[in-house]
């Protein structure tokens, strides 16, 4: 029996290996540099290898897989914590008790996730004078890494830290303060847990009495209390009806070009034109030779409990229809396995399909789960490990070029209900709905990705049989609306987000709340087609 149980445990280790890309790993070996001697991290080249020497200290086993969970929230791979039978709510609730990761290395960790490629190019100039000569340097992590090999950082000196922060970026300064402050502020606690000796990456060895503590930053600004103990495997299909399109919505332009941010008020009259043209300038190039690809991936039928996606080609047909109008090449891809994606993804990735075109989207329809859609076999693929082929480093000619992924798949099981609001009535405190998390920690952080849910985080999103979604359909009404109106992405997407946040069942009970996020540098805006759209064609 002793034997079945470590078969299977190593089987669930072997699957979330699978499911981890090398910036994942990267992450991890980073994680556990204060429980695991720098010299036996470094020589990890996978998750496996991780997985093995967390076994061999005595931090990871078949009884106890909190360890590697916390770790798994930590990088963000929420989806994968369901194969260890924790949710992203356990982990948290037991992070202050059990969480072994210090706040040290958190801090460190959320503080690499914020630094932009720029932002390390500066970084690495500012210290050229003590790093090694001859070493590349290709993500904060590595630096950081460097730097406290040389002494440079420790748990109670990050005064180098502190002064490179406020010379690139003085918004980073917030985490390394926060870090200090509750260092500070928190007592000392007895730690319910063996204390272990490990060594630093510079070769000292400490001991280690790790505390949870709430460090204030990007990413904790981001990650509230949300998911839950059931996940869903199917997408709520149900007698829906749709509103009929508003011919004459207006889009409002939320979003400003960064001229416009940066605009000095105090301007003589003489250069309004260049103000003025500054504004041209803030939208992507997009009159190249040809527009770009879209791929579609359209996942209908499904092996073994997956339900079948009915009303699914009605979405990818529209889509074809919209996009093609738009000047992309479409090409769709029906029932895919979650390897039969990765390798589409590859084929894709490849540059020379890539270059003199302006851009690239990919649409996928199918079921999901937080952060991750399965492919017909019922294996998951994460959206962050899709959209990472496509970073300037995977795909060149994509390089500052905008990425458009749009995914319409539940997130959880959650049902949204409707908050009623009577005219004259205070208006009701908005429910925690409102407070989950984006879709950001999908988004490589690289810039010039746009990722569009179809709902938020934990909840489901609805498909009529024979209509298609809710979400999909929207995206292809305000697209064939808003376009011919010189509208860009962000305020197209707004009105999809009225658009779809304004239907409900036939019951009045089931709602659906769509969810963009972003690393756009400049407004995206489609060239308007000679043509009229498709729903004018007869």
């Amino acid at each position: 029996m002793g034997d079945d149980i470590s078969l299977n445990f190593r089987q669930k280790l072997l699957l979330i290996d699978d499911n981890l890309g090398t910036e994942d790993v990267a992450a991890l070996k980073f994680l556990c540099l204060d429980l695991i001697p720098f010299k036996k991290l470094e020589s990890a080249q996978s998750a496996l290898d991780i997985f093995q020497l967390l076994m061999a200290e005595e931090y990871l086993n078949e009884e106890d897989t909190f360890l590697l969970a916390e770790l798994l929230y930590r990088i963000k791979c929420h989806f994968l914590l369901q194969k260890l039978n924790y949710t992203k709510e356990r982990v948290q609730e037991y992070l202050p008790e059990k969480g072994r990761v210090s706040p040290y290395r958190q801090m460190l960790y959320e503080l690499a996730e914020n630094i932009t490629s720029d932002m390390l190019k500066e970084i690495i100039f500012l210290l050229r004078d003590h790093l090694p000569k001859r070493q590349p340097i290709f993500s904060a992590l590595k630096l950081l890494i460097l730097l406290e090999k040389q002494g440079l950082l420790t748990e109670s000196n990050v005064k180098m830290l502190e002064e490179i922060c406020t010379s690139v970026s003085p918004d980073l300064l917030e985490t390394v303060n926060s870090y200090k402050r509750e260092k500070v502020s928190l007592p000392r606690q007895e730690n319910t847990l063996p204390i272990k000796e490990s060594a630093q990456p510079g070769g000292t060895k400490v001991f280690s009495s790790p505390q949870e503590t709430s460090i204030k930053s990007v990413s904790s600004k981001i990650n509230g209390h949300y998911g839950e103990e059931s996940r869903s495997l199917w997408e709520h299909v149900g007698n829906v009806h749709s509103l009929p399109t508003r011919q004459d919505d207006k889009a409002g332009n939320v979003v400003q070009g960064i001229s416009e941010v940066n605009l000095n008020l105090e301007l003589p009259a003489e250069f309004i034109s260049a103000k003025n043209e500054s504004k041209k300038l803030t939208s992507y190039k997009m009159d190249g030779p040809k527009r770009g690809f879209c791929l579609v991936i359209n996942n209908v039928k499904f092996d073994g409990y997956l339900g079948e996606r009915k009303g699914s080609c009605k979405d990818a047909g529209e889509l074809k229809q919209v996009f093609t109008w738009l000047g992309l090449e479409v090409e769709i891809y029906k029932d895919q396995t979650a390897k039969e994606i990765k390798d589409l993804m590859e084929i894709w990735q490849d540059s020379e399909k890539h270059i003199n075109r302006d851009c690239f989207i990919c649409c996928i329809l199918s079921h999901g789960e937080s952060g991750a859609i399965y492919g017909k076999d019922g294996e998951l693929i994460s959206i962050r490990t899709i959209m990472s082929y496509f970073t300037a480093k995977q795909c060149p000619a994509l390089a500052e070029k905008p990425k458009l992924f749009f995914i319409q798949a539940c997130q959880g099981q959650k049902i949204q209900c409707p908050v009623y609001v009577e005219p004259d009535a205070q208006v009701p405190k908005l429910p925690s709905v409102q407070q989950k998390i984006s879709p950001f920690e999908s988004i490589p952080e690289e810039a010039d990705f746009l990722l569009g849910m179809a709902t938020i985080d934990g909840y489901a999103s609805f498909r009529h049989v024979e209509q298609g979604t809710w979400y999909i359909q929207a995206l292809c009404s305000k697209l064939q609306l808003l376009v011919p109106r010189g509208e860009d992405i962000l305020s197209i997407l707004t009105e999809v987000n009225e658009d779809v946040s304004r239907r409900a069942d036939s019951l009045g009970k089931k709602k659906q709340m769509p969810q963009p996020a972003y690393t756009l540098r400049k407004k995206f805006i489609f060239p308007v087609p000679r043509d009229p759209p498709p729903s004018q064609q007869h």
